[in-house]
């Protein structure tokens, strides 16, 4: 006598029907994001430079790739990328991320940063003595004559439509005041 397939069911032990709903089923498509996900995390890290590699926590087998890939070009490149996003999914990309992370947001923070002195130079420039009273108060051990002495220059400078080499000194010592 032969067994439906409704009738299969009941030779499964109930115990094996609970494993298979433990399964988690992964779609194809899913598997092909991830990786399309770590070969841009891959890219991302093949267009740093050298001094940030650094600061990432990578294995000597992925450095020596991301290195290799940005030495080559075109196709080269291409077939590198994909194999550095294979590398990728067998580690743990977390720490990585974070690694990356923390430079972007250094980064972000650094032209925050410019920004703010540019316009800080430029109410200088414009206002003079009434934007110099915030400089001091913001940078304590400012020089005040010679920030008023570059201000005069600027402003010489722009009414004579000359090169801005004394903004260009204001901002480089703003930038000095606010590193050290």
């Amino acid at each position: 006598m032969t067994k439906q397939p409704d009738e299969w069911l009941d030779d499964v032990p109930d115990n094996q029907e609970e494993d298979d709903e433990e399964i988690i089923w992964v779609s194809k498509s899913e598997i092909k994001r991830d990786a399309e996900e770590l070969k841009r995390l891959g890219a991302e890290l093949v267009d740093l430079g050298k001094n940030a590699l650094e600061k990432i926590p990578l294995d000597e087998e992925l450095l020596a790739a991301i290195e290799l890939a940005q030495r080559i070009k075109k196709e080269g490149r291409r077939r590198q990328l994909q194999l550095i996003g294979k590398m990728l999914r067998s580690r743990d990309v977390d720490p990585i991320r974070q690694a990356l992370d923390k430079l972007k947001n250094r980064h972000n923070q650094q032209v925050a940063l410019f920004h703010k002195l540019e316009a800080l130079r430029d109410r200088l420039i414009d206002q003079g003595d009434e934007a110099m009273n915030e400089v001091i108060t913001l940078y304590p051990h400012a020089d005040r004559q010679q920030l008023r002495s570059m201000i005069r220059n600027a402003q010489k400078e722009k009414a004579g439509n000359k090169p801005p080499k004394s903004s260009r000194q204001i901002f480089q010592y703003l930038r000095e005041l606010a590193e050290s």
